[in-house]
């Protein structure tokens, strides 16, 4: 119990580089994968291409593949991020292929007759994407994009592999010096699911919104 006492500040330090990982790589997510949704499911070729380039490149590549050509590979041709930096990268352009594949599903899933009748009024593409399209789309897109940030933090326990010390780091350390692995992953595992948990719970609460305005 003392040992626990002891690294209780490095655990919650170790939760709050979590915190401070996952939160701007699922931003960076975001804003990426929406674009290359848009990107596909635009009539323009090269723009299509592109997105499904990025979403079949990515998303058929390790996590840690990734992770490791960011950490370890960029320095090599004279690039060199801030390491948390680059498992923020990392972390986003992973994730941004769900998010992409998400919002297109939700795109999909809207009325065209809806789409022809924005056009027919006479709104340009861009505000029929951004006043028509996506917040119709975004009443079905929740539910996955909450899905996308739990992985996207479930995730971030892989920056422990390049060397920073977030949740999973921290608890590793306190079982090398208390060994205890069932106390130590018990409190990662209890870390994680609060987390999420508190994104489930905006999740609902965002989907309830939306229908209290529609």
């Amino acid at each position: 119990m003392d040992d626990l006492l002891k690294a209780l500040p490095g655990l919650l330090e170790g939760l709050g580089v979590t915190l401070y990982l996952s939160i701007p790589a699922f931003l960076l997510a975001m804003v990426l994968g929406s674009m290359m949704a848009i990107f596909r499911v635009s009539r323009v070729r090269s723009l299509e291409v592109l997105g499904t380039l990025y979403v079949e490149g990515v998303r058929n590549s390790p996590l840690l593949l990734i992770l490791l050509l960011l950490v370890f590979g960029l320095p090599d041709v004279g690039i060199l991020l801030p390491l948390e930096l680059a498992v923020i990268i990392g972390l986003g352009l992973y994730s941004g292929t769900f998010v992409c594949e998400a919002v297109r599903s939700g795109i999909n899933g809207v009325d065209v007759g809806m789409v022809e009748a924005a056009r027919a009024s006479g709104l340009t593409t861009r505000h029929v994407i951004s006043e028509v399209l996506l917040p119709v789309a975004l009443r079905t897109m929740i539910p996955p994009l909450a899905t996308v940030f739990i992985t996207t933090v479930l995730s971030s326990a892989l920056a422990a592999a390049v060397g920073v010390t977030e949740l999973t780091g921290a608890t590793r350390v306190y079982n090398l010096v208390a060994a205890q692995p069932f106390v130590a992953f018990g409190i990662a595992a209890a870390g994680y699911l609060l987390i999420n948990l508190l994104i489930g719970w905006a999740s609902a609460k965002s989907e309830r919104l939306l229908r209290f305005n529609q």
